[in-house]
């Protein structure tokens, strides 16, 4: 699965994701730090990667369009250094993947309780 994490992340979290061989970029790879979150989902959309954020807005609007892609992990937890983020990442991802295959891409939501799936389109 390629992860795009965007500019609420440490960009820090990608470096140590790919040093696990997992294919992370932020959005600060791609010049993207002041994209609007629309032109971030394009970008994922097209390079078929999972945006992973701390913005809500995201679920909105995939909500709003009716997407079916991409998938969006939103972590509901402020202040993660790069280490924590990266260790959430790796800890959730399995099961992301496993929702993925099973039916499509889907809208996650992870707080430090519990994780949330819904399948895309939302609403």
């Amino acid at each position: 699965m390629k992860l795009l994490l965007d500019q609420g992340l440490p960009h820090a979290a990608a470096h140590l994701l790919r040093q696990q061989n997992i294919d992370a970029i932020h959005v600060q790879d791609r010049g993207l730090e002041l994209a609007e979150d629309a032109e971030i989902l394009e970008y994922a959309r097209r390079d078929q990667r999972a945006v992973i954020t701390l913005d809500a807005d995201f679920h909105t609007l995939l909500a709003m369009s009716r997407a079916t892609e991409p998938s969006v992990i939103r972590i509901r937890m402020e202040g993660l250094k790069a280490d924590a983020c990266a260790r959430l990442i790796k800890r959730i991802l399995p099961a992301v993947v496993k929702e993925i295959v099973a039916g499509g891409n889907v809208a996650v939501s992870v707080s430090e309780t519990r994780v949330r799936y819904r399948r895309l389109p939302l609403g």
